[in-house]
């Protein structure tokens, strides 16, 4: 049993390959293989992230997915999940994003931050967080699904690594001390006009339960949250999809903005 479970991994792992390489979305994963358990799709990720770092790329941080109760309301789960930041998902503060790199892109805004020390679960808090965080910083993420139409449910998302396309960080950081993040406001902008709005409060009451979670989380996988990593703690409002001459900018009160575009 153990080994069909392992044959299946391997299999749904070439299958997001395939997928990927071919620039060809494919259908829910979950239909596919209705067995298929999010515990296995962490497997696949963490199989897929293996294999990108055997092949020469570095992983430089994490991304939590499913922070809005609405989104969990969604899929039908009561958690977030998360997926792997690597060096070559980057794009510089205003820079040109090639939309014919991506599937069906959407943008979101976020508050990331950068450890000064590592954090490992069970046990860990978000005042923990906050005492370990060096910065934080304005960040948006492209999420992107090789998933068809975005018809994801909780284990399609963990396999492709949490829907991870690309992120952008501002350019200036700023220490914890004396914000309140929850109090954080954010406004999405597409081509000059408000998309939506939201604040740290939207993300589990406040980013840094956010962190803590992943933190918690990634115990389960004997997987550290590392000093130096960038964390996307999750998106404030609601994805806006991205096409092709779309400007996006985030603005946060007290962070300054962060912007993208599409080419």
């Amino acid at each position: 049993m153990s080994n069909q479970k392992t044959i299946n991994i391997q299999q749904i792992y070439e299958h997001l390959l395939r997928a990927e390489q071919t620039k060809t979305a494919i259908a829910p994963l979950t239909n596919q293989y209705p067995n298929l358990t999010t515990h296995d799709a962490y497997q696949v990720q963490l199989r897929a992230i293996a294999q990108k770092v055997k092949d020469g790329q570095k992983v430089v941080g994490k991304k939590i997915g499913l922070t809005s109760f609405a989104m969990q309301e969604l899929l039908g789960v009561d958690q977030p999940d998360y997926g792997h930041l690597l060096d070559s998902m980057s794009i510089s503060n205003k820079g040109l994003i090639d939309i014919d790199s991506l599937f069906e892109p959407k943008v979101e805004g976020e508050i990331a931050f950068v450890l000064n020390k590592d954090l490992k679960g069970p046990h860990v808090t978000a005042d923990e967080v906050l005492s370990a965080t060096e910065y934080i910083i304005p960040s948006l993420e492209i999420v992107d699904s090789r998933i068809r139409n975005w018809e994801i449910k909780l284990a399609d998302t963990v396999a492709d690594n949490a829907s991870c396309g690309l992120y952008v960080l501002g350019e200036e950081k700023f220490t914890v001390s004396g914000l309140e993040l929850n109090k954080i406001e954010m406004s999405l902008y597409k081509n000059g006009e408000l998309m939506n709005r939201g604040t740290g409060a939207d993300v589990l009451g406040h980013p840094a339960t956010c962190v803590a979670w992943l933190a918690n989380k990634l115990s389960e996988y004997d997987v550290v949250l590392k000093a130096g990593e960038v964390i996307l703690s999750g998106a404030l409002s609601a994805a806006v999809v991205a096409q092709k001459g779309d400007v996006f900018t985030a603005e946060f009160s007290e962070l300054g903005k962060v912007e993208v575009a599409f080419r």
